[in-house]
């Protein structure tokens, strides 16, 4: 084989090619690498293809975010509407029924009768439970039936039955213990437990209070109320409390349970991950600002996009969404300012070329750096 002089020793062909092959080699797979950068492992998807391709051959509407096209997403400037139980009766009609607890007591207005008058005590005749039938027994006057009455019926049937044996008699009927006008309420609350109607409860919202308040924050559990079995009210807490409130009836079961609402941040931010929705307002721009907003070092910060399902519950037609703001541009601060988050957005910021392009040399490096101590030609050490 031919050689080649070089010093004091003498290289064949093959040696000297091996030698010029190598930085051509590296430069060609660097160029062949920058060139297909997506290879490189990153934490979201390869967005070029959502710059570059029209959105008709896409999965999904592609919409980039400027002070007109932001107009339609708007977060709506308050939450509150109007209340549907500010003017609910806490004076309703409350029937009489089984398993109810209640007092009885008869006044007449003359001494020396059989019940005695209200300044003298001797009057209560104790404690009556409503029997199944419907009845309670009262001493002087017998069986009363009391179900499906209000507490003034009560009054007006033992005044007719006592007939000729008292005069002129007052009877008060009170209720020790209601065993049936209550709700019941459970899940998320710090008292669980039934509730008498009879203490003033009107709305879901009140029933929630008397058992001691939500247990959470009121953006991040559901409000359910189930009447007869069939479910009446399937709500955030929080709208509850804007004024979604309804009115509630005896038997009502109301559950308060978890229901995150959350958004989920990806790609060059300073902190990823899923971020509660603390509010039913919160703009694009404090969203990025729970996250600390982007990553100096890595974001793209002309690649910030929003990932939005469509409605496929009601409309399984319905596409999704891809909104692209470029915060390169000034006024996107305002943009983003305007631009109102759902709960289950995505928001994903690319990572900028040059860190790419460093990821790739960085991995270059790390291969070329493996060959030369596997040869012992590799004496020093550089970082990108």
């Amino acid at each position: 084989m031919p050689t080649v002089p070089h010093g004091d020793r003498e290289l064949t062909i093959w040696t000297w090619l091996q030698a010029i092959g190598r930085p051509t080699a590296i430069v060609l797979g660097l160029g062949v690498a920058v060139a297909g950068c997506q290879a490189i492992p990153g934490d979201g998807p390869w967005m070029n293809g959502a710059k570059s391709t029209s959105s008709e051959a896409l999965p999904f509407d592609l919409i980039d975010l400027t002070p007109t096209t932001v107009v339609a997403y708007r977060p709506p400037a308050t939450v509150d509407q109007t209340s549907t139980t500010s003017n609910l009766s806490a004076g309703a009609r409350v029937a009489v029924a089984p398993g109810d607890v209640l007092k009885v007591r008869i006044f007449e207005p003359y001494e020396g009768s059989i019940f005695p008058t209200i300044q003298k005590p001797g009057a209560d005749l104790g404690n009556q439970r409503v029997t199944d039938d419907g009845t309670i027994e009262v001493p002087y006057v017998g069986t009363v039936r009391v179900a499906g009455m209000d507490l003034g019926q009560i009054e007006r049937q033992i005044v007719t039955q006592l007939g000729n044996k008292a005069q002129n008699p007052q009877v008060i009927v009170e209720y020790v213990a209601d065993r049936n006008n209550t709700v019941m309420v459970s899940g998320e609350v710090k008292n669980p437990g039934r509730l008498s109607l009879l203490e003033g409860t009107r709305s879901v919202v009140d029933a929630v209070n008397r058992a001691g308040g939500p247990v959470g924050v009121a953006t991040q559990l559901q409000a359910v109320v189930r009447r007869h079995g069939t479910v009446i009210l399937d709500k955030q807490y929080s709208e509850l409390l804007a004024g979604a409130d309804i009115g509630i009836q005896k038997g009502d079961e109301i559950v308060l349970r978890p229901n995150s609402q959350v958004f989920t941040v990806l790609g060059a931010v300073a902190k990823a991950g899923n971020v509660e929705l603390t509010k039913s307002n919160m703009t694009l721009l404090e969203a990025l600002g729970e996250v600390h907003g982007l990553s100096d070092e890595r974001a793209n910060k002309t690649g910030v996009f929003v990932f939005r399902m469509g409605d496929i519950q009601d409309n399984p037609s319905a596409r999704a969404r891809v909104f692209r703001l470029d915060l390169m541009q000034p006024v996107s601060i305002f943009v983003a300012q305007q631009f109102g988050m759902q709960a289950r957005d995505v928001i994903y910021v690319t990572n900028a070329p040059l860190y790419e392009y460093n990821k790739i040399l960085s991995a270059l490096y790390r291969t070329v750096s493996i060959v030369g101590v596997a040869k012992g030609t590799t004496t020093t050490t550089t970082s990108f």
